[in-house]
């Protein structure tokens, strides 16, 4: 069997387990996620412009964002920014192999269902961000759109080769690191004196902690279906490593990138650093038990050495990191 052949296999049996799971998915959408009518909205933490004290409450909000550090503040950007590019994520999501074989948004299939309701969920988020910064005044946003325009133009692409099993590795992952960064950043507006974005930084994060449980159970489901190309499936990624999301936010011939000044601030106020890659890392090979997995053949096995061992080179890596000397504002007046 060729390369080619070898992964045409691979992704058709990729695909039938995930049809497997199309009822467990489908639970996790009626359990896991919340009915749009009893979702929180982003108008629950922001001013009723329609009320008569809607400017006194507006100018409260300013006057709390006003000592906020501009470097928490383009850390806030960098994470809406990112939550904004939600047409790329349901697009994506739905290219997989086996997730929409029906091609249609209407599918009533559980894995369609899912894409739908939590880009739903995903999609109040830069709602809220969006609008609390505009409010703030704190930044450009005439900027900033300028990004989010660039960001969904350039598209997305978590190199998971449209193989669904990799793909739920990256999102378990993905989901993982934007909730720490979310906590951190409301951990940094509490101190800097603004309990409300503390507050909405802390409810998106609870989000995501919610859909970082559901992707983590779906590749649970696919470890005991399939544990040989689960394994496979987490050290492709783990080699390639988790790309973010908005890597793609500027034109990429700019050198250092729009995200290479986002990531060193994130990193230098301790937003997502090293670290956190790599106790992530720890966190998924533990879950998923990948050094007590049994039955593995010979390239599995290998695989599972590689994973055993990796959180610990990140965190010789991290350690050696040093927080970046100087570092460019991005989206600030």
């Amino acid at each position: 069997m060729n390369n080619s052949e070898n992964i045409n296999y691979e992704l058709e049996k990729n695909m039938e387990v995930i049809s497997q799971l199309d009822g467990f998915v489908n639970n996790a959408v009626e359990t896991i996620l919340v009915d749009p009518d009893e979702c929180w909205q982003p108008s629950d933490f922001l001013p009723d412009m329609g009320q008569p004290d809607a400017f006194d409450e507006v100018k409260k909000l300013q006057e709390r964002a006003a000592g906020i550090p501009d470097t928490i503040i383009t850390s806030l950007i960098g994470n809406m920014i990112t939550e904004e590019a939600l047409p790329s994520y349901q697009t994506y999501f739905n290219l997989l192999e086996g997730i929409n074989v029906e091609g249609s948004l209407l599918s009533n299939s559980g894995w369609v269902r899912w894409s739908k309701a939590w880009t739903a969920e995903e999609n109040r988020h830069g709602d809220l961000l969006n609008k609390y910064l505009y409010l703030s005044a704190r930044a450009d946003m005439k900027k900033v759109e300028q990004t989010i325009h660039r960001l969904i133009y350039n598209g997305f692409d978590p190199k998971s080769e449209k193989d669904p099993y990799q793909a739920m590795i990256y999102t378990s992952f993905q989901e993982r690191a934007t909730k720490i960064s979310h906590v951190n950043t409301g951990k940094l507006a509490d101190k800097a004196g603004d309990d409300v974005l503390s507050r909405i930084c802390k409810t998106i994060a609870g989000d995501e902690a919610r859909h970082e449980k559901a992707y983590k159970s779906f590749m649970s489901q696919i470890f005991e279906i399939d544990p040989n190309g689960a394994i496979l499936a987490f050290e492709k990624m783990m080699r390639k490593q988790i790309v973010m999301p908005a890597v793609l936010m500027c034109k990429v011939s700019s050198n250092p990138t729009l995200f290479d000044q986002f990531s060193a601030i994130t990193q230098k106020i301790g937003v997502y650093t090293g670290w956190d890659y790599a106790r992530i890392i720890e966190h998924l090979v533990k879950l998923w038990d990948i050094q007590n997995l049994t039955g593995l053949n010979d390239v599995a096995s290998k695989a599972q050495d590689y994973l055993a061992h990796l959180s610990d080179r990140y965190m010789r890596l991290a350690d050696r990191m040093k927080a970046p000397d100087e570092i460019s504002l991005a989206w600030l007046k």
